[in-house]
């Protein structure tokens, strides 16, 4: 009988190991070119992490924006179901993903940061308008490139962490600035790459049809550790938006995006 509630009690045990383990972020093991990386992601249910415990709060944090314009599906998919009878093996393979397709090259995702220092200072960094930002000097947040095609180097955004106490919180989000709607269509990845090397990914999941910009991830401090939060949340508009929806207070124009970006 002992033995049975011992037993009973270890799978409890195991139980609640694994509900803390599913709340924890998410650790991807890589493997690229012979070399090993993690990655950790931010999920629903782990949805933030202490940049500060992770040894990840100074030095130069780049945020990243990469994206991929799925094909087809429905022609990608008769292709495949056609294939299955002589090849019943490449229903195994994950569907084909290109870089951009006839009818949605037009499309352009970007990324952008809305900042709010510890002194009252608030704005934005991003490709429109040419507000790119500095970062030797306040915000101490420079963006660098303009990816139109999703390409591997993408946009990346510099963030001075050396400065880490000026910021109060910065919210990083992704829009589309011309082209149609395109979230729902794309397989988006915004990557946090802190300067000790940790990877630290959130993917655009679950995204709304008609959605023209994301919120992606809060950097913010929270009793002493500088934390990174996943928010991943849609919005039809634009920055303005964006704005509205964590009460930045900015005023916004119509803009526009200069010919070519400065690194």
């Amino acid at each position: 009988m002992f033995r049975d509630v011992r037993e009973g009690l270890g799978g409890m045990a195991s139980l609640w190991d694994n509900w803390r383990r599913s709340r924890a972020p998410v650790r991807k093991f890589d493997t690229i070119g012979g070399s090993s990386s993690y990655a950790v992601e931010l999920t629903k249910r782990a949805p933030q992490l202490s940049l500060t415990k992770e040894g990840a709060s100074t030095g130069t944090m780049r945020i990243n924006l990469a994206w991929r314009l799925r094909s087809n599906e429905m022609g990608a998919g008769s292709h495949r179901r056609l294939n299955a009878w002589r090849h019943p093996l490449q229903l195994l393979k994950p569907a084909e993903v290109t870089a951009h397709t006839q009818g949605l090259v037009d499309v352009d995702f970007d990324l952008a940061c809305l900042y709010e220092l510890a002194d009252g200072t608030k704005g934005v960094v991003q490709p429109l308008g040419g507000l790119t930002g500095d970062f030797n000097s306040p915000p101490h947040i420079k963006l660098s490139g303009d990816d139109r095609f999703g390409t591997s180097s993408g946009e990346t955004i510099y963030v001075n962490l050396d400065h880490a106490e000026t910021f109060k919180r910065l919210l990083v989000f992704v829009y589309i600035y011309e082209g149609t709607p395109a979230f729902a269509r794309a397989d988006v990845v915004v990557t946090l790459i802190a300067s000790n090397g940790e990877h630290i990914e959130i993917g655009l999941t679950d995204p709304f049809p008609q959605a023209r910009s994301c919120a992606v991830v809060m950097i913010e401090h929270e009793k002493g550790e500088l934390i990174a939060r996943r928010e991943v949340k849609y919005v039809y508009g634009f920055q303005s938006e964006i704005d509205r929806l964590y009460g930045w207070g900015l005023s916004w124009g119509r803009g526009y995006k200069p010919s070519r970006l400065r690194s």
